[in-house]
C-alpha cells in the first residue's frame, strides 16, 4: 500500500512464505479471524507463492519487456483477482473433490463399555421389511460428465464469506488446497471474496538438481541486513551456521505449512554444491568454529528419496507418503544422504556436523544404517 502511495503505475508483486500461505482465505492469528486473501487486503497485483525463483524470473523479464502485470495470467504458482472465469475454462464445485463434513469425534479410551448393555450393529442388523403397497426406494441416476482438459477446468473453492462463517467449509476448503499440491496433476483453484474472484494458478514444477545448484551457489552473504546493527536476532542465530540440503516434505502433517509453501516432491541440491557450501562456511562465515549446525531441511532425512514410479508420481494426490503407513512405492534407500554426511565430517577443518532438522522415523527405520551413521556421528 505504501508503494501504491508513492507511485500507483508500478506493479506490485507479493512473494515469500507470508504471501504462500496467506494466497487465499486463512485463520490470522494476530486478530483472530479468518481474514481474505493477502493479495486483496495489500492491494497487489500478483502474488507469487512458493520459493517461486522461476515466476520471479519471468514476470521480470515479462514485464522489462513492457507487457501488462494484467495481462500475466498463465504462470504457475501465482495468484491475482479478476472480475469473472474466463470463458472456456470448466468450473468444478470443491464439493466433487472432497465432501464436506464434520469430523466424528474419538472415542474416549476411559470410558467403560464392558456394562453396556449388547445391541446388534448395524452392519448385522436385519434389514427391515418395507411395509405393503410402498414404493421401491429411488435408484441413483449417475450423469455422464465428459472428461475435460485439466489446463481449461477449475475447482471453485467456498467463498471467503462462506468459510469465515463456517468451520466446516474452512477446512473443507484447506482440504481441497492440500489434495491440490501436486504439479503434476493439479487443477487452478478460483475463490470468491466480495465482487472479486481470486484465481490460483497450479504450483510450480519443482527445480531439477542443477536450477537448486544455481539457486543456492550464489555468493549469498549470510549476514542479516546491516540496518540490524548488533541486534541479537534469535532466528540467525538458530540457523547461522546450517546448510540446506533439501526442500518439500511428504509427511503431510495437518499441523504444518511446508506443503503449502514449497511441495510435497523433494528437491534435492547435489552432493557438490553442498558440501561447498560446507567449505564456505569454514573459510568465510565470520564466528565459525568448525561446528556445522545442521545439514538438513524440512525433513532430515528425506535427501532424494522419491517415489518408485515418475507416472504414480504424477498421478498421486495423497496427502502423505508415510501416513498411516509407509507408502509401498516409495524408495527408502538412504544411501546418499549416509555418504553425503561422511564426506562433508571428512571436510578438513570441520570438527562436526550436526542434523537439527526434524528425523521422520517411520522412515528411518525402514534403513537400519542411516540410524546407526546418525546417532554415531551426528547427535
Amino acid at each position: 500500500q505504501r508503494c501504491r502511495e508513492v507511485d500507483n503505475t508500478v506493479p506490485v508483486v507479493l512473494g515469500g512464505i507470508e504471501a504462500s500461505l496467506r494466497r487465499v482465505a486463512h485463520w490470522d492469528y494476530w486478530s483472530e479471524k479468518v481474514r481474505r486473501s493477502v493479495l486483496l487486503d495489500a492491494k497487489a497485483d500478483i502474488l507469487l507463492f512458493g520459493n517461486s525463483e522461476r515466476a520471479l524470473v519471468e514476470l521480470a523479464w515479462r514485464l522489462a519487456d513492457g507487457e501488462p502485470v494484467e495481462q500475466i495470467t498463465d504462470l504457475r504458482g501465482t495468484a491475482f483477482s479478476r472480475r469473472a472465469v474466463p470463458e472456456g475454462f470448466t468450473v468444478l464445485d470443491s464439493s466433487t473433490v472432497d465432501t464436506p463434513g464434520r469430523v466424528d469425534p474419538r472415542p474416549s479410551p476411559y470410558v467403560d463399555t464392558t456394562a453396556a448393555p449388547s445391541s446388534p450393529c448395524a452392519d448385522d442388523a436385519a434389514p427391515s421389511e418395507a411395509a405393503p403397497g410402498s414404493s421401491p426406494p429411488p435408484k441413483d441416476v449417475i450423469a455422464f460428465v465428459p472428461k475435460r482438459g485439466r489446463d481449461r477446468t477449475v475447482i471453485r473453492l467456498p467463498a471467503f464469506e462462506d468459510v469465515a462463517q463456517d468451520p466446516v467449509l474452512y477446512a473443507h476448503a484447506s482440504r481441497v488446497l492440500h489434495r491440490e499440491a501436486n504439479p503434476h496433476n493439479a487443477r487452478a483453484l478460483v475463490q470468491r471474496h466480495g465482487d472479486r474472484e481470486l484465481w490460483l494458478n497450479p504450483p510450480p514444477i519443482p527445480l531439477a538438481t542443477p536450477e537448486m545448484d544455481a539457486v543456492y551457489d550464489r555468493p549469498f552473504a549470510r549476514v542479516p541486513h546491516p540496518r540490524y546493527g548488533d541486534a541479537k536476532i534469535p532466528a540467525y542465530e538458530m540457523i547461522r551456521f546450517s546448510v540446506t540440503i533439501q526442500r518439500g516434505c511428504f509427511g503431510g502433517c495437518t499441523f504444518c505449512s511446508i506443503t503449502e509453501h514449497e511441495g510435497r516432491i523433494i528437491q534435492n541440491r547435489s552432493e557438490g554444491s553442498i558440501l561447498r557450501e560446507v567449505a564456505a562456511l569454514r573459510d568465510g562465515l565470520p564466528g565459525f568454529t568448525g561446528v556445522v549446525s545442521d545439514l538438513g531441511g524440512p525433513t532430515a532425512n528425506m535427501y532424494r528419496i522419491a517415489c518408485k514410479s515418475r507416472d504414480i508420481e504424477a498421478a498421486c494426490r495423497k496427502p502423505s507418503c508415510v501416513f498411516p503407513a509407509v507408502c509401498e512405492n516409495l524408495a527408502t534407500d538412504h544411501s546418499a544422504l549416509i555418504e553425503l554426511y561422511r564426506k562433508a565430517r571428512a571436510i578438513p577443518g570441520i570438527k562436526k556436523v550436526l542434523i537439527a532438522s526434524g528425523v521422520r522415523y517411520d522412515l528411518a527405520v525402514k534403513d537400519p544404517r542411516y540410524v546407526k551413521e546418525l546417532v554415531s556421528h551426528h547427535v
